[in-house]
């Protein structure tokens, strides 16, 4: 850091050689630089030619313009300096005036410049404070503008419809801890007879994980069109992220296809929360998992498919770990076994009031304590078997 440049206002002719001399090793140490004006109308010519100067000591009784005066076109035209006001000691009138004209303090004449330095110190400090105080608050807008860029690119990722058929209705919920969450979901027709559906969630927040995710729904996407076995489609996202993944990053996922004509679920699951199967009855039951890790992690990992029958008036519910995992004051994590009880109540929910009901319960259950996790789920309720999506709109059911 440079010397701190430092203005005095006086018409006293002496006062120069004084200061230099007083200040001769702050000086030579580069800490203060002094520059020095005989009155008001030289103090603000001087401003202009050194911008950088944000302290000013000035005198008040002064030809051509006093230091009263002074303050008034400072606090107009240079509110980001700051000014130490120097007057006899009797004269509190003026020295009041200038603490209500924008002061930041004042020292007595005859000048003890022990107390004079002390000032300069304070005054220093006080700015310095003010300028990190603004570098701090352009970068906090900074930071702010970009996560605001990432999350319209996060959310440009997220289905902003989701298709609705006579065959099914589906709805999908994602809230974010933070500005810029980990998880994702997917939701989309292969062809006439299969959907997919996918919920994930990445090791990280913020922008680095908002990438990996548009990164992972991406290739996932891609990969499904070109295979029928979500496996495989899980092994060759796997294979990708697993290159070049210096900051070690990772993310469980699971993949499912849903065929309408006879109700077969084919899915695989990379590591993630097993999703519930609801019956029309009310029977609930986590899927088996497919023996499989994280994608990210393992290179050349091979995972596995499983099938369940979806009949109709079932439901399917795919959910994150911000739901079981949610906590409330006491520290109490909401729980597979309570989501599990409501999902049962839910038995007869549409998809859109099933994944609500959930959520609903989620934040009774946390009754305002943080929350530290994204919660993320999407339902699926199959009303009919169908020769082909049947799709009509969009929305969810």
């Amino acid at each position: 850091m440079g010397a701190t440049r430092i203005l005095m206002v006086d018409d006293e002719e002496d006062l120069e050689l004084l200061v230099r001399q007083r200040f001769r090793r702050r000086i030579r140490k580069g800490e203060y630089e002094f520059l020095f004006a005989q009155n008001g109308k030289e103090a603000l010519e001087a401003l202009e030619q050194n911008p950088d100067v944000h302290l000013v000591l000035s005198d008040i009784n002064m030809p051509v313009m006093d230091g009263l005066t002074l303050l008034g076109q400072l606090e107009d035209s240079k509110p980001d300096v700051k000014a130490v006001i120097i007057s006899a000691y009797g004269d509190m009138e003026n020295i009041r005036t200038a603490m209500n004209r924008g002061a930041f303090d004042f020292v007595t004449k005859p000048v003890d410049f022990n107390d004079l330095q002390i000032t300069i110190d304070k005054t220093v400090k006080h700015i310095n404070d003010l300028e990190q105080a603004l570098k701090n608050r352009d970068r906090l807008v900074a930071i702010r503008r970009e996560l605001d860029v990432a999350k319209q690119v996060q959310l440009s990722g997220v289905p902003a419809e989701l298709p609705v058929g006579d065959a099914f209705g589906v709805h999908a919920v994602m809230n974010p801890a933070k500005e810029i969450g980990g998880d994702f979901y997917d939701f989309f027709e292969l062809d006439e007879h299969h959907l997919g559906l996918v919920i994930a969630d990445v090791s990280d927040k913020g922008v680095p994980a908002a990438l990996f995710t548009m990164i992972t729904r991406a290739l996932l996407k891609s990969s499904s069109r070109r295979h029928d076995s979500p496996a495989r489609c899980l092994h060759e996202v796997n294979e990708f992220l697993c290159q070049d993944n210096d900051a070690c990053m990772f993310v469980t996922a699971f993949y499912g296809v849903l065929d309408l004509r006879d109700g077969s679920f084919r899915y695989s699951n990379g590591g993630h929360n097993p999703p519930r199967h609801l019956t029309q009855a009310g029977t609930v039951n986590a899927l088996p998992l497919t023996g499989d890790c994280a994608l990210g992690i393992a290179l050349g990992h091979q995972f596995g498919d499983s099938t369940v029958t979806v009949k109709p008036g079932d439901a399917l519910f795919l959910y994150t770990d911000g739901i079981t995992e949610a906590s409330n004051h006491d520290l109490k994590e909401y729980g597979e076994q309570r989501l599990d009880g409501v999902l049962a109540d839910g038995a007869s929910l549409g998809a859109a009031a099933l994944a609500d009901s959930v959520l609903a319960d989620v934040e009774r259950f946390a009754d305002g304590a943080k929350q530290f996790d994204d919660i993320t789920c999407l339902s699926l309720r199959l009303r009919s078997l169908s020769g082909g999506t049947g799709a009509g709109g969009s929305g969810s059911q």
